[in-house]
């Protein structure tokens, strides 16, 4: 019934920046403003100066507050143009802040592969190396032969091949972890897989998931969340401004200010393209848009459409539940931060989405 709800749903959706080289010859932004790590302060452009259409910004905003938007941030050049956030209690007081941590979702899936990159970078595991490797034999109820087919990067890419009929695709347990085809002949978005990326980051290290992510990204950059454990999953949780900042660090292909955070530039130019056939709008668990088909959560069927076509071909998305989305538009210099609920509260809330791009392009225009 779940796959017949999501295909019911996908059927009804049917700038140039300066750009220079750093010392080891990786692309970065050279016109990007950074907020400083240790404070609120945050520089700002208004929609005036950028000659965006203000009227459109109160359409905009009033869509978002109907669709139970809490927060709602656009950078340009790293600036902060429009920061907004929604609900108040009985006596008008503000419930949502710009320090209200909020859940990222399965956007936070965006957090874990750059958190692997990082891992591979210094040395602590391979993403060609097989699961095993890290997570000892027996993780999966698969045999031997089938279970060693299956590498960190399939769990990056959803093609760990593994039996997504189950009742409960949240569960790590082996007895959850069934056969269905080799690995990297099915795309199918299943969390588990996905899950286990967490402890095996863990083991490779020999970190704890919150330390190695506050050492390796949060400290660099200014964040400060938290993953907590919610059933089988770890769920990211921040302030909005946190989404934004490490939507930044994307943005300037991995880097904050000068400071390499990924400093493999092969790593990330995979992680942000077309990481596989069976689903070319999937990287290292980021969503692309502009690509020539799609395969959905929830169902294992291929359309024949882009992530989006109201949003601009060249965005890169996390995207969670209820429509957690952090997002980057490389051409115009440009990240968007959504928190909140969503009306059609789908593992990936497509209709909103797109409806949202629309609201949008309409300020650029």
């Amino acid at each position: 019934m779940k796959y017949l709800y999501s295909l019911i749903s996908i059927i009804l959706l049917m700038s140039s920046c300066s750009k220079s080289d750093d010392d080891n010859g990786n692309l970065q932004n050279s016109s990007l403003y950074f907020p400083p790590n240790t404070s609120n302060d945050w520089s700002r452009l208004t929609p005036e100066e950028l000659g965006w259409d203000t009227s459109e910004i109160n359409n905009l905003k009033d869509f978002l507050e109907a669709s139970n938007t809490r927060a709602f941030i656009i950078l340009k050049d790293g600036k902060i143009v429009i920061e907004e956030y929604f609900g108040t209690n009985i006596t008008g007081t503000a419930t949502f802040t710009e320090d209200t941590k909020w859940y990222w979702a399965s956007a936070g899936k965006t957090l874990t592969s750059t958190l692997v990159g990082i891992a591979q970078q210094d040395g602590y595991l391979d993403i060609e190396n097989r699961t095993s490797d890290y997570l000892g034999e027996g993780w999966t109820s698969l045999t031997s032969d089938q279970e060693n087919l299956i590498t960190i990067k399939n769990q990056l890419t959803m093609t760990t091949g593994l039996d997504y009929e189950v009742p409960n695709l949240d569960c790590t347990n082996p007895s959850c972890l069934n056969y269905k085809v080799d690995a990297g002949n099915q795309w199918f978005y299943h969390n588990a897989p996905y899950t286990l990326l967490e402890k095996v980051i863990e083991n490779a290290t020999g970190l704890d998931y919150n330390d190695y992510t506050n050492q390796k990204i949060e400290s660099k950059i200014g964040m400060n969340g938290q993953w907590i454990t919610q059933g089988y999953n770890k769920v990211y949780w921040s302030s909005a401004r946190d989404m934004a900042r490490f939507g930044l660090l994307i943005l300037n292909n991995g880097k904050w200010n000068d400071q390499a955070i990924i400093s493999n530039e092969n790593y990330f130019s995979q992680m942000t393209s077309s990481s596989q056939n069976l689903n070319p709008s999937y990287g290292y668990l980021w969503w692309l848009n502009g690509k020539s088909s799609i395969i959905f959560p929830s169902i294992p069927t291929s359309f024949n459409t882009s992530l989006s076509e109201a949003a601009p071909s060249d965005l890169i998305a996390g995207m969670g539940k209820n429509g957690q989305f952090v997002e980057i538009l490389p051409s115009q210099n440009i990240v968007v931060v959504r928190m909140g609920e969503a009306s059609d509260g789908g593992l990936l809330p497509i209709i909103f989405h797109n409806e949202m791009w629309n609201k949008i392009n309409l300020i650029f225009e």
